[in-house]
């Protein structure tokens, strides 16, 4: 069955907030995830944000963000605003999922992200940690609320 929806979650479950998406990830799998949908946790790994992105008919990415917004806040944009140019080098490690977005225009072309959007919520402490911050964790339902409704509309 082709993928018609992958979720992607990004982030360091070690440094509180930060880990705002795995946590999404790990919400959602509680729940029935119908066939055609994929719940990924990519943690750090911009490149499997890349890979994903080629074989998913709609892609949403799910991270932290600093913005200087109150603690919580959801923002919902289309992923190639989110993309950022990366600096280039000779190892992936760092290679944020902002640039792998970037750097996939680069090499496939234009249209790679249209099909891809990001939801990214305002950390209130990147410190280490393993818990979210109280309004980040309430930002996490409010964000497994509305892509639920989206995998419910992506089932069969």
């Amino acid at each position: 069955m082709p993928l018609r929806l992958a979720i992607i979650g990004c982030g360091n479950p070690t440094r509180s907030d930060d880990g705002v998406g795995v946590e999404v990830i790990r919400l959602l799998a509680q729940q029935v995830v119908p066939a055609g949908v994929q719940l990924i946790d990519a943690g750090t790994s911009g490149m499997e944000v890349m890979f994903k992105l080629r074989g998913a008919a709609r892609v949403v990415v799910v991270d932290a963000c600093r913005s200087g917004n109150p603690p919580g806040a959801i923002f919902r944009l289309p992923a190639g605003e989110a993309m950022t140019p990366a600096e280039h080098g000779f190892t992936l490690h760092g290679l944020r999922w902002d640039h792998a977005l970037y750097a996939g225009v680069k090499i496939f072309g234009g249209g790679f992200v249209d099909h891809a959007e990001a939801i990214l919520v305002e950390a209130q402490t990147l410190d280490y940690g393993l818990e979210l911050s109280p309004p980040v964790q309430a930002a996490a339902q409010q964000v497994v609320a509305v892509l639920a409704q989206l995998v419910a509309e992506h089932a069969g």
